[in-house]
């Protein structure tokens, strides 16, 4: 098993340098940490007295995976849900935030475990996300790597300027459908013909 720091390397690999899209909402962003990331935890990169767009260029990657460990594991309390779903919450919590949450608490609902989904772990999502593995010890994992690649299409179906996250230009599976992937079984990924039919109403 990996360790949270192990995860939390692999993390800043996938959101690699520093971008500021304006097509994100997350607005500039650097190893994934974004500048509203940084002025939430009051994190003055520069020591200049303001968090702007060069704390964001500033921050390093030991540093980027420090703020992953503590705020986006610890401090939500992902060690408490069940081993072989953690690092996909993780990973998704550092690009959705608390939406991560609500996909595991609506997948556990969904499978016969109430939870609300208020995209806090509690103590009912713990106690409905171990019940909703035991249910399914080898499908848990995948079942949520499955509704996180939904949550992401969810996503660009409503919002066009996220569409280029989810499709690239060649028509081909964007990052975000790359990466929910990345924890999903390989018999469970979507061929790229299944993939272009499911984006094929965005034009």
């Amino acid at each position: 098993m990996k360790t949270v720091r192990e995860i939390a390397e692999e993390i800043v690999a996938r959101e690699g340098g520093f971008v500021n899209d304006p097509d994100d909402p997350g607005g500039a962003t650097n190893h994934g940490v974004t500048i509203h990331t940084l002025r939430r935890l009051g994190l003055d990169i520069t020591k200049d007295s303001r968090i702007d767009v060069a704390d964001v260029r500033a921050l390093t990657r030991a540093q980027a995976i420090d703020i992953y460990v503590e705020h986006y594991f610890k401090r939500p309390g992902l060690a408490a849900l069940p081993e072989p779903v953690q690092a996909s919450v993780f990973d998704m919590y550092v690009n959705a935030g608390m939406n991560a949450i609500k996909v595991l608490q609506r997948l556990c609902t969904s499978m016969g475990f109430a939870c609300d989904p208020d995209g806090m772990v509690g103590p009912q999502t713990i106690r409905a996300a171990q019940m909703a593995h035991d249910a399914a010890p080898t499908h848990f994992a995948d079942a949520y790597g499955i509704a996180r690649r939904n949550y992401y299409y969810g996503l660009a179906d409503a919002r066009p300027q996220s569409r280029k996250y989810a499709r690239r230009r060649d028509g081909g599976k964007g990052g975000w459908i790359v990466r929910a992937e990345e924890f999903i079984a390989p018999r469970y990924h979507l061929s790229e013909a299944q993939h272009r039919q499911r984006v094929a109403a965005w034009g």
